[in-house]
């Protein structure tokens, strides 16, 4: 570490005071400066009060942060918060929108009717996957509403009216909604007076509530609480979800979007362009954070759930059957999840499973595999390869006794085949004590279970015991499979009939249909 040196005061003669030149050097320290995230940007804000399960892992050199993505990439999972204008439709503007960036796919975080201005979240290609958990999300309205008559009471009246209408609500969707108009609970969080132009008989209000609420319901309601009767005269969103109309949150307009897009064609500029779409995780701040490793990421891609070894950080205060966001190192979103372990479990437990997928983000084969790279696996691969074991890893003729006996195929244990009545009647037969059988349920008209013959016998445990007593069993008979003990020439003559089956039916319904549509034809001509 340096110091530095201030220069000290001069005494009388040019000399320097040693004592003065002392206290003026900047002595080094062993405190080391605290790094701050909290203005990280997106998911990776605060990163560093996040819990720390394990800090040990292997970066690999995929992916991308989500502010430094290929332009490509950056539309693809990008959103945009609109201004939408008056009198065209919600599915008019995605629409437009569409047709300006030429993407596949966009989607909108809740309709808005058409007079209606405001934040509408425009989400494009892989970023329509969030468009059902932002329509949940909580809105803002400011709203004018118009009195039929003079207000007695004029503000004070109005302020008082506004309060009453929080908490649950009923509402019936207007005449003009396109839903079917049925009886409906919403929830108005908080309502505020605005503003109250008495001459006019206008009111200006400031709603925050959840989503599906009707304004102009709520409007209906002022004027039947008041006496005088209203309706809604404008209506502008504020908020919808994480995104709000507040400077910094990238609200732009639908010249923005064409400029921006035109500029980018004509000069290969992507400042404007970026500026007007946001990453998708813009989306995902106010959501709890897992953090996973590199090789974990693309088989949660896959579907797999996350298990303890890919923990590395995590938020505080998570519980179980929470909504969290599942997250790389780089801050980038890969799925919306359900935790399973609440983060007590996630820092204490050595084993488990710490959250399922509820809906996948990120694209698969982003980051490469690293499933079936160890021992058991890769030892299991070559077997399949030199023909010990069949193209499913099941045992055949040529298996090794060694591989029989120390693996263990765990697929068939989940598939209900241990829960079979032959094996439970094994299991009694071969159970030397009686108390540990398992109990025979009870069965008689005092039961209210009848049977027919011997009750002992009309369970499945009863004919499990019986077949016990009996000594001439060798065992339980076991279900024979319908095509079991075939040659593979039947198997394939089998399949080669179920396919000429199948054409030949496909033949006489292509048949059908052509002599339908000749008779529709002959018809019109009539």
């Amino acid at each position: 570490m340096t110091s530095s040196l201030v220069p000290a005061k001069r005494a009388a003669g040019g000399l320097v005071d040693l004592d003065d030149a002392e206290d003026q050097i900047i002595k080094p320290e062993k405190a080391k400066e605290q790094i701050s995230s909290e203005k990280w940007p997106l998911l990776l804000k605060n990163y560093n009060e996040l819990l720390v399960r394990t800090s040990h892992f292997t970066p690999i050199p995929m992916g991308c942060p989500p502010l430094s993505r290929p332009l490509k990439d950056y539309v693809k999972y990008g959103v945009i918060n609109l201004d939408k204008p008056a009198n065209p439709s919600s599915h008019e503007v995605v629409a437009w929108i569409k047709k300006i960036l030429r993407c596949e796919k966009t989607g909108h975080s809740g309709t808005l009717d058409p007079k209606v201005t405001g934040c509408l979240i425009v989400c494009i290609d892989r970023a329509t996957r969030l468009v059902k958990s932002q329509q949940g999300a909580g809105k803002e309205y400011v709203g004018v509403v118009r009195f039929h008559g003079k207000l007695e009471g004029g503000a004070v009246a109005f302020r008082r009216a506004l309060d009453s209408l929080q908490g649950a609500l009923f509402q019936r969707p207007p005449v003009v909604s396109a839903v079917k108009r049925v009886l409906r609970v919403r929830t108005i969080h908080e309502v505020e007076m605005v503003e109250y132009d008495d001459a006019r008989n206008l009111g200006v209000f400031w709603v925050s509530c959840e989503a599906g609420t009707y304004i102009r319901t709520l409007c209906v309601h002022l004027g039947l609480l008041l006496g005088i009767g209203g309706h809604m005269q404008e209506l502008r969103r504020v908020r919808s979800g994480a995104m709000t109309e507040g400077n910094g949150t990238g609200l732009v307009s639908l010249h923005d979007v064409l400029d921006a897009q035109w500029t980018y064609d004509n000069t290969l500029n992507e400042t404007y362009i970026r500026r007007v779409i946001q990453p998708l995780e813009t989306l995902l701040t106010s959501y709890k954070r897992i953090v996973v490793k590199d090789s974990t990421v693309n088989a949660i891609c896959y579907g797999a759930k996350l298990m303890i070894p890919g923990l590395l950080r995590y938020s505080a205060n998570i519980e179980a059957h929470e909504e969290i966001v599942l997250m790389t190192t780089k801050g980038e979103a890969i799925a919306l999840g359900i935790a399973l372990m609440n983060s007590v479990e996630m820092g204490s437990c050595d084993h488990g499973v710490v959250a399922k997928v509820k809906r996948c983000i990120m694209e698969r084969d982003t980051y490469p595999r690293r499933w079936g790279l160890g021992p058991i696996a890769t030892n299991k691969k070559k077997l399949k390869a030199e023909g010990k074991l069949d193209k499913f890893g099941r045992a055949n003729e040529n298996t090794p006794a060694e591989w029989k006996a120390g693996y263990k195929d765990f697929s068939e244990s989940s598939n209900g085949a241990g829960h079979s009545p032959a094996l439970a009647a094994a299991a009694i037969k071969d159970t030397t004590d009686p108390l540990q059988a398992p109990p025979i349920p009870p069965s008689g008209p005092e039961f209210g279970v009848t049977s027919k013959g011997d009750s002992s016998t009309g369970s499945p445990v009863g004919k499990a015991a019986a077949a016990s007593n009996d000594d001439d069993s060798d065992g339980p008979a076991r279900k024979r499979r319908k095509h079991e003990g075939e040659t593979p020439e039947e198997r394939a003559e089998r399949k080669l009939k179920k396919k000429e089956k199948k054409e030949a039916k496909e033949k006489k319904k292509a048949v059908k249909a052509e002599k339908k549509r000749v008779k529709k034809e002959a018809r019109h001509e009539e």
